[in-house]
């Protein structure tokens, strides 16, 4: 596979060790998957934090929301005989799934782009709900006629969805609820309306027939969506033989609409990978990277929490229009940051 990313040298940017908890009692064991936007000339990051209490001998506990608000600790002895602990991610006790973690999304910015801080007064983003009581996760950013709109994932024991929040100063957000109901992630929507509609990529999900592959859908509003459209899918023998899901919103190019995507094979190992969708009808796939463009190989990619990964739900386009740094999750533990030549990706693009 040909790696065409020019990683930061201070990479990682940030690790777990780097924020404080968000309350007494929970420390943070992964940073994951910034969204990533620019406002008031800052580079900001609306980054994944998952907590857990510390962990103790032949003991599993994790965190979950309440209905009223408030977090519950549940204790699960290792031994028990109704608990299904091989991944590092997800539990299953007594025939349900639990995560291990709690995620909340949390602002940083920078003035370099480097690094970053928490800045003052602006609102940890918390799940609420009965779809959220296992947090949010993986949030992307689009800014459409001066509005931010930021997709995530809501989880809970219902499932796993896509929920919608949007805002226009970071303080004070408008909660539209769970656009894609369960089982959705990956959402992504463009940052320019197409003849007059919203769109956006997304992410269904299938454990029986069909497989994990990217949709695309429009909607007359931005919160209420149809016509929806299987565009991009796993191919057997490749870097994606497994799963494959939108990054961030699409970038405007001269040739088309081009996604960085990740993919997955069998052995879960996250790469990187982009394809070129239609001007005009983005339901038009045009063009696809046959290899990756981005794979494991720096040491904070291949050990973490959860190895073998680089996922990335964000990035800016420089001045310039060229190149587009891309930030991304590690190992899901550590944000990270890249650089890639758009003009390269391009000649790398197999066209159908």
């Amino acid at each position: 596979m040909k790696d065409i990313a020019k990683r930061f040298s201070q990479n990682p940017l940030l690790s777990p060790k780097d924020l404080p908890a968000s309350i007494a009692g929970l420390e943070i064991t992964c940073l994951l998957n910034p969204g990533v936007f620019t406002f008031q000339d800052k580079t900001w990051l609306i980054v994944r934090v998952a907590e857990r209490p510390e962990q103790k001998d032949d003991i599993i506990s994790f965190p979950i929301l309440t209905d009223a608000g408030g977090i519950s600790i549940m204790e699960i002895d290792n031994n028990h005989p109704e608990l299904i602990a091989t991944d590092a991610r997800v539990i299953n006790y007594k025939g349900s799934d639990y995560l291990t973690t709690l995620s909340h999304l949390r602002l940083l910015c920078s003035d370099d782009g480097i690094h970053f801080y928490e800045p003052e007064g602006y609102p940890l983003l918390m799940g609420e709900g009965e779809l959220e009581t296992f947090g949010i996760e993986d949030c992307r950013v689009a800014l459409i006629d001066g509005k931010y709109y930021l997709t995530f994932t809501s989880v809970s024991d219902n499932g796993v969805g896509v929920g919608l929040r949007t805002t226009t100063d970071w303080k004070t957000f408008e909660k539209h609820g769970m656009i894609l109901p369960a089982h959705n992630k990956d959402c992504a929507i463009f940052e320019e309306k197409i003849n007059g509609l919203y769109y956006a990529l997304h992410r269904p999900s299938s454990v029986d027939i069909g497989g994990n592959y990217i949709w695309i859908a429009s909607s007359p509003d931005g919160v209420h969506w149809g016509n929806h459209k299987c565009i991009v899918k796993t191919r057997k023998g490749h870097w994606d033989s497994k799963r494959v899901g939108a990054g961030a919103a699409p970038i405007k190019t001269k040739k088309g609409w081009l996604e960085i995507y990740h993919g997955a094979n069998e052995n879960h190992q996250y790469c990187l990978g982009a394809f070129l969708l239609d001007l005009n009808d983005p339901s038009k796939v045009l063009a696809r990277t046959e290899e990756a463009i981005m794979i494991p190989t720096a040491e904070y990619e291949i050990s973490g929490f959860f190895g073998n990964v680089v996922f990335t739900n964000g990035h800016i386009v420089e001045p310039g229009g060229d190149t587009v740094t891309v930030y991304y999750g590690a190992s899901d533990e550590f944000v990270c940051g890249a650089k890639f030549s758009i003009e390269e990706i391009l000649s790398l693009l197999k066209y159908n």
